[in-house]
């Protein structure tokens, strides 16, 4: 499979955010608009729209409705910045975060995490699956799919303990998270290890995550225990902070937790 070509969108998003780290676009300044992107970067809106609603997801702009869009203060940037552990999400509730590693091994990768991973079948991937636990309570079933070539120099424990901690030990610096979350039923192996009946509604997560050069991190398939959920938000800005939290979200509604003011779990 030959590796895939940048879209167009990630290099204007990685050209802007470039921009606005160096100090070119300052906090507060509003961009041009998405007709002058376009033709600054010889694309069309759309691809100019992709690039600047990534940024804005990321916190690191602030779109206002018949206003334009913004370079967005460092304090919400800094909260929107970066990936979560499950382990500091855990902590931070006052649990215990364990984790049961089902099994760890070298392999070549499927055409799924060929596409995910932007590698080809002649690479290999550390593939392992893993049940999450908080105060030994069954949360989530997972599985990770890492480039071999990115912890080669990586010990076992170094990447099923705390993966995102040794990266940055290493001197990795961490950017940014795309998830898709889907409804499922959970299967005959799957029930096994959340304690729970085949069949049950679970709340599927794959999340890719990406070092700031673009570089493709990993790719996690999570299976989630949830209740069902009623979101209350009192703006848009609270709507896309819910949808970047959401990962926590699910699983402190599994632990019957109030993760914010605006949530409500049923």
């Amino acid at each position: 499979m030959a590796r895939k070509s940048v879209p167009n969108y990630v290099k204007i998003h990685d050209a802007l955010k470039d921009e606005v780290e160096k100090g070119i676009w300052k906090i507060g300044q509003r961009l041009p608009s998405e007709r002058d992107l376009a033709e600054r970067f010889t694309v069309s809106r759309m691809t100019a729209r992709q690039a600047v609603t990534a940024l804005v997801d990321e916190g690191i702009l602030d779109r206002r409705v018949g206003s334009g869009t913004y370079v967005a203060s460092r304090r919400v940037r800094e909260k929107m910045r970066g990936t979560t552990s499950f382990t500091e999400i855990i902590s931070s509730q006052g649990k215990v975060p364990s984790t049961e590693v089902l099994s760890y091994i070298r392999t070549a990768p499927n055409e799924v995490e060929c596409e995910k991973l932007n590698i080809t079948k002649k690479d290999s991937i550390i593939r392992m699956e893993r049940i999450r636990y908080a105060d030994n309570v069954p949360i989530c079933y997972e599985v990770a799919s890492i480039p071999f070539k990115l912890v080669k120099s990586f010990d076992k424990k170094e990447i099923t303990s705390n993966f995102f901690k040794t990266l940055e030990s290493h001197g990795h610096e961490i950017g940014r998270s795309e998830q898709i979350v889907s409804a499922k039923r959970v299967s005959t192996e799957v029930s096994e290890y959340l304690k729970t009946r085949v069949g049950a509604a679970i709340l599927g997560l794959t999340q890719v995550s990406y070092l700031v050069d673009g570089t493709v991190l990993n790719m996690f398939c999570h299976n989630m225990l949830v209740t069902v959920l009623n979101f209350i938000w009192k703006d848009k800005k609270d709507l896309m902070n819910s949808f970047f939290y959401l990962p926590t979200i699910l699983i402190l509604t599994k632990l019957k937790m109030n993760p914010t003011a605006h949530t409500k779990a049923t």
